[in-house]
């Protein structure tokens, strides 16, 4: 009951405001009850005493406000931490919408809780081992014939990346792995996903896709699928959760299981994803 947003009033009575979506979802219940076995009654009902309209609304927003109270609360002690997850800020932007959808009569405790969350995300793109002052103006050619640095112990976003730069930007590119954060550069060298990276996450963007955008590689459709996979393993907003996404999740970390070795995890990853350009590139021109 509580789930679909019913407001308990007496013993085992519940109510939602008389409306076609809210009764299928008593109707849906309903169904549940009585094939296991159970009673269950749906009434259209109006209050003519003990209780006006106006109050059995307040039972709705109570419930409501004490929602985004909670949600408000866990973002502001997300805020409180040295950086932000995306991760966490994803399961409450899920669990503020799933509130919002039975906030039948908009409580007035959903805006505190947005702005919570809003400043929640805000901080979850300052994380000190990703950030950075933004790309250099380069020529394409300026790509070319570079050292590529980033942290060891690459994983998914990285892999893709260092697999994007050889294969579309700079495809005689060699790869130097760091601790990350502190870092000086040579002068042949370009950091990517690490502290003060010359590309790195921007804005709600994963490295992959801030590579992928300002390299001007953004109109072709696979290495977007691919950004969009990307983007959900490494910031896990679940965004835009294509059906691909747990087995690509599933063969960078049978990847990085099998291997330490930085170089032979790129590799590895290099030859998956291959397979996966190459797939969504002739499902496009199917």
């Amino acid at each position: 009951m509580q789930a679909i947003g019913a407001a308990p009033l007496k013993n085992a009575v519940h109510a939602l405001p008389n409306r076609e979506d809210t009764r299928a979802l008593f109707e849906e219940l309903h169904r549940e009850i009585t094939e296991n076995g159970g009673e269950a009654l749906i009434l259209e009902a109006r209050l003519v005493g003990g209780m006006g309209d106006a109050e059995l609304r307040g039972v709705f927003d109570a419930a409501r406000d004490a929602d985004y109270e909670e949600l408000a609360r866990e973002a502001r002690a997300l805020c409180e931490g040295e950086y932000v997850a995306a991760a966490d800020v994803g399961r409450l932007r899920k669990r503020l919408n799933e509130v919002a959808a039975i906030d039948f009569f908009g409580a007035h405790g959903r805006q505190a809780a947005q702005a919570a969350i809003t400043e929640a995300d805000r901080r979850s793109h300052q994380h000190p081992d990703v950030s950075g002052p933004g790309a250099p103006e380069l020529t394409p050619a300026e790509l070319k014939r570079r050292v590529w640095v980033t942290r060891r112990h690459v994983h998914v976003d990285r892999i893709a990346s260092a697999w994007l730069i050889r294969r579309f930007i700079d495809p005689e590119a060699s790869f130097k792995f760091v601790e990350g954060k502190g870092y000086v550069p040579e002068p042949d060298e370009l950091r990517f996903d690490m502290a003060d990276a010359e590309f790195t996450h921007e804005g709600d963007r994963c490295s992959f896709e801030t590579l992928v955008f300002l390299t001007g590689l953004e109109t072709d459709p696979a290495l977007r699928a691919l950004g969009e996979i990307v983007h959900d393993l490494d910031i896990a907003d679940a965004r835009f959760e294509r059906p691909e996404t747990p087995g690509v999740s599933a063969l960078i970390a049978g990847i990085c299981a099998g291997t330490d070795d930085d170089e032979e995890r790129i590799a590895r990853g290099s030859t998956a994803l291959d397979g996966f350009y190459a797939h969504f590139t002739r499902r496009k021109e199917d």
